[in-house]
This record gives structure tokens, C-alpha cells and sequence, in this order.
């Protein structure tokens, strides 16, 4: 059994991040029905994340407490580190797993494209040309810092692109949107590779 999966369950990862500007704590069942229990502070930021359970079948709770008088920096991009962590340890040895995950999501006159690997190594290609700054409390700049704190502590390799759209708020969420789905792909066991690494070097 992999260490870092919680006892008696399948793959739940749970993280915890606790510094002086946040208090993050996250638990993630990738064998979940969509569930989320979401508190970020940020109503926009936990609609996303909320995107993300859903689509991906991925049940989801995060807790966090950060220094939203100042802005959402910190918090938002804690929120990535600490899911990045908790889906490190709910992953374990990625054996049998399908490693490569895509989706394309419209939603009216956006549509975005995400492609994820499940290498082992972090990388993030993210072009999102926001139309406005913030969409309800979420400054749209911290979408690539999200994304960036989850692929560095995940370890994944991930591609996002909107390719059409106009309204902000349709332009980040084909992006949350398609990333659930693309990582649920991407961690579906393959009944024609069970118990098998996903890669010719025999380790992710």
C-alpha cells in the first residue's frame, strides 16, 4: 500500500499548509462522485474549484483562512501548492493509470483546451488572455498562480489554452472546467496496463 494514501480508503491524498499569511487544509478522493465542501474567502475562486470536483468526479474540501486584506495572492496560490500536495499523495505510484489526460470545454462563445501528463516532472504552458482584471473577488492573474503552485507540487506536466472567448468569467471557467476533466482522464486506471508504470522508463 502507498504510504501516502489515507488507510482503509482507495486514493485520498489530504494536505495541510499552515504560514504566516495562510491556513490551508485539503482532502481530495479521486475516486469521488463530485462532491465539494469549498471556503476560500474568495466566492469566484471556490466556483472554480467547485468546476473542478464536478467535472472531474474528484470529491473535493478545502479550508482556507489567508490575508485577504491584503488580496488573494497568497491564499489562491497556497490553495494550488496545498491540492498539488494532496493530489501527490492520492496518486501514489501511478501505476495502471492512463498518465495522459485531454478535454476541450465550450461554454457559449469561450472554449478552452487543456492537456495534462502525469510525468513526475512540473511544467505549465497557461495562455488565458483575460478580457478583465478581476472576475467577482479573483484577480485573473492568480489563475496561472493556482495552477502554477498545483503542477510544482503535483508534478505534472500541464497545457492550457483558451482559445475563444470574450466574457472573462466564460473564459476562466472552460479552463476549471476542462481541467477537471482532462485530470480525470489522466488518472482513470487502464484495464489494458493494470499494475503497469506508464512509461518506458519503468517510474514516474
Amino acid at each position: 500500500m502507498n504510504d501516502n494514501v489515507v488507510p482503509g480508503t482507495n486514493r485520498i491524498g489530504e494536505a495541510s499548509r499552515t504560514t504566516l499569511e495562510t491556513q490551508i487544509r485539503v482532502r481530495l478522493d479521486l475516486d469521488g462522485t463530485g462532491v465539494s465542501r469549498l471556503a476560500t474567502g474568495i466566492g469566484f475562486f471556490d466556483h472554480m474549484l467547485d468546476q473542478i470536483a464536478r467535472h472531474g468526479l474528484f470529491d473535493l474540501e478545502i479550508e482556507a483562512s489567508g490575508d485577504l486584506h491584503i488580496d488573494g495572492h497568497h491564499t489562491v496560490e497556497d490553495v494550488g501548492i496545498t491540492l498539488g500536495q494532496a493530489f501527490l499523495r492520492a496518486i501514489g505510484d501511478r501505476k495502471g493509470i492512463r498518465r495522459y489526460g485531454h478535454a476541450y470545454v465550450p461554454l457559449d462563445e469561450a472554449l478552452a483546451r487543456v492537456v495534462i501528463d502525469l510525468s513526475g516532472r512540473p511544467g505549465l504552458e497557461l495562455d488565458i488572455a483575460f478580457t478583465r482584471a478581476m472576475i467577482g473577488g479573483l484577480e485573473t492573474e492568480l489563475v496561472h498562480e493556482f495552477f502554477q503552485g498545483f503542477v510544482n507540487h503535483a508534478l505534472v506536466t500541464l497545457h492550457i489554452d483558451c482559445l475563444k472567448g470574450q466574457n472573462a468569467h466564460h473564459q476562466a471557467e472552460t479552463a476549471f472546467k476542462a481541467f477537471g476533466r482532462a485530470l480525470r482522464m489522466a488518472v482513470e486506471f487502464d484495464p489494458r496496463a493494470q499494475g503497469v508504470t506508464p512509461s518506458t522508463k519503468g517510474v514516474l
